[in-house]
């Protein structure tokens, strides 16, 4: 498995990282064993980058994670998050946001236990919270750094102006944002401003939650607690018209014996040297078919081939 560092922070990571959410969150429950031993067998493939958030379960992600990773302490790299509000169930997102700094310290106190470390790796605010200023909350993870609570602050979602504010308190190592090669609004003023600071970006659903990859069409059914059978990109009408994007990756794919997967991934990798795609995923096949990325290296004739395409494709449904 080849490795990155996240900008200029040092902290080096699998190239690829693996996107825990779906392991206990928002969709079909799984088998918590089944979990863990895919869990073991990631790191046995050299993936030493794991996403999770008190908010997935809530709770139940971090609890996994600990238990399955405690056995490879030193050996891997779990960012978790803060940032929601908490109800009687725990936090969840319709609660609403909450990055007050007392509520933050809280919050790390409680993923310390949850995810059996001494100190959480990566600690990201999961959204921005509009009544907390950035510099609160990058100063209240200051103070978690400065007592060895957590080695590393992240930001998710937050726009250049927010980056600058927290950056100016407390360094920023990583940037998770959704990212891919159908969303890309983050290349205007986002990754720049990552790039001028030298701060790592962590794009998240970097396979259009599954719609990249090629394997869903307009007869593709969702169950309820699938968050994507409300999302306006999977009405039967947004798969349809979208087709166009998988046509463009399956004929790049064609030419490298690849899947649309691979490439997808391997399109973010070649963007940046500073750029970590975690994609979800909880079966073996999945995760071996995502690491092949790796192995692709696209020309600048397919790098200039997928921006002249995408120009011409206009996506259809928002992303939430």
């Amino acid at each position: 498995m080849k490795t990155r560092k996240l900008g200029n922070s040092g902290l080096e990571v699998s190239a690829l990282g693996l996107g825990c959410m779906r392991m206990s969150f928002g969709d079909t429950p799984t088998d918590k064993q089944e979990m863990i031993d895919f869990l073991h067998k990631s790191v046995e493939r050299g993936v030493t980058f794991f996403d999770t958030a008190e908010v997935y379960g809530p709770f139940t992600n971090e609890e996994l994670l600990g238990e399955a990773l405690e056995p490879f302490k030193g050996q891997v790299v779990i960012a978790t998050k803060f940032g929601w509000k908490h109800g009687e169930k725990g936090p969840h997102p319709s609660a609403g946001v909450d990055s007050r700094p007392d509520q933050i310290k809280r919050v790390a106190d409680a993923s310390l236990k949850r995810l059996r470390v001494e100190s959480i790796d990566l600690f990201y605010q999961h959204r921005p919270d509009s009544n907390v200023p950035m510099e609160d909350v990058a100063g209240a993870v200051k103070d978690l750094i400065q007592a060895g609570k957590v080695k590393y602050f992240g930001l998710s979602e937050s726009n250049a102006e927010q980056i600058r504010a927290a950056h100016a308190v407390q360094p920023v190592t990583a940037l998770q944002s959704e990212y891919s090669i159908w969303w890309r609004n983050i290349e205007a003023e986002i990754l720049p401003t990552c790039e001028e600071l030298g701060i790592g970006v962590v794009p998240y659903s970097p396979l259009g939650r599954g719609y990249l990859t090629g394997k869903v069409d307009e007869n593709t059914t969702f169950d309820s607690s699938d968050i994507r059978s409300r999302n306006p990109r999977f009405t039967q009408e947004a798969i349809k018209a979208n087709r166009a994007v998988i046509d463009l990756l399956e004929r790049i794919a064609k030419q490298h014996g690849a899947t649309p997967a691979q490439i997808a991934l391997a399109w973010l990798l070649e963007k940046k040297p500073w750029i970590v795609p975690i994609p979800g995923s909880r079966k073996l096949e999945r995760l071996d078919e995502n690491n092949g990325a790796l192995n692709i290296e696209l020309s600048a004739n397919d790098l200039a081939e997928i921006h002249s395409a995408m120009s011409q494709i206009k996506v259809v449904g928002d992303r939430y």
